[in-house]
């Protein structure tokens, strides 16, 4: 399937709850206010529909107050899903409430185990290899795993690590097309996409990394316009979304959903 890695059929989604004023935080910017991220979350909703994906809204789960943040809880690819094992024991949950609606769109679903963890926001996805960033919520034993699992399916990984004091490796980066990354100067400075197209978010506008390619769009926060426009002269179309209440919980874009096109 060509573009698999930004063309999808579905995304699953999860609204935001009032226990998210409890969500983890590397810094305390202040407590986000629910009603506003509500209403950038359907704005969110919104765009991935407006390119003719099927969008599985899941409702609130204040059990956990980071659990918008579905990205982190699988890896969808369109052989299978993995169901993650998030190196926050708080969010440990979201995975398992995750794995049922997974197994309900999938043939296969498979499961990491441990004793390692990896988190989603750590996972970039391309044409030719899955990237996954070695972080403070991924260690060495859960990439290990991954590779393991998705072997069969044909891909390969690649470890990567993430720059120290960045929560996860997408936090800094993004797919824009096949042979396109969206990076920060630190951490293209790795060399770790030496291979590819690279643009580089301008200067102290480096939350804008974290945007999505979803099919014909780039969804992006907004507020970044020097990016913006760098990425609109390459030759895409841009969506601006607003991710302010998010960002103070260290979400952005790709957090917000599993993108995916299953195979039953």
């Amino acid at each position: 399937m060509l573009n698999r890695s930004y063309r999808f059929t579905h995304a699953i989604t999860r609204k935001p709850g009032r226990s998210i004023t409890g969500g983890l935080r590397a810094v305390d910017t202040g407590a986000p206010d629910l009603e506003m991220m509500l209403n950038h979350h359907a704005a969110y909703i919104v765009a991935l529909k407006s390119t003719g994906a099927t969008v599985v809204e899941l409702d609130a789960s204040d059990d956990f107050p980071d659990s918008v943040f579905v990205e982190d809880t699988a890896l969808c690819l369109p052989e299978g899903a993995v169901v993650m094992r998030p190196g926050a024991p708080s969010r440990l949950g979201e995975a398992a409430e995750m794995a049922p609606h997974l197994r309900a769109l999938y043939g296969q679903v498979s499961e990491i185990k441990g004793p390692g963890f990896i988190e989603g926001g750590d996972i970039l996805v391309t044409e030719r290899e899955i990237l996954v960033g070695r972080s403070a919520r991924t260690d060495a034993a859960g990439i290990a795993e991954l590779t393991k699992l998705v072997a069969p399916w044909g891909h390969k990984v690649r470890e990567v690590f993430t720059p120290p004091g960045v929560l996860h490796f997408k936090t800094d980066c993004s797919l824009l097309d096949g042979d396109t990354i969206l990076s920060t100067e630190r951490l293209a400075a790795s060399g770790c996409f030496d291979n590819y197209r690279v643009i580089h978010t301008a200067a102290g506008e480096e939350a804008a990394a974290n945007s999505i390619r979803f099919n014909d769009i780039v969804i992006m926060p907004a507020g970044f316009p020097g990016t913006r426009d760098a990425i609109l002269a390459a030759g895409f179309t841009v969506q601006e979304i607003g991710n302010s209440e998010c960002a103070k919980l260290d979400g952005g874009m790709s957090c917000l959903s599993l993108r995916f096109t299953p195979a039953r």
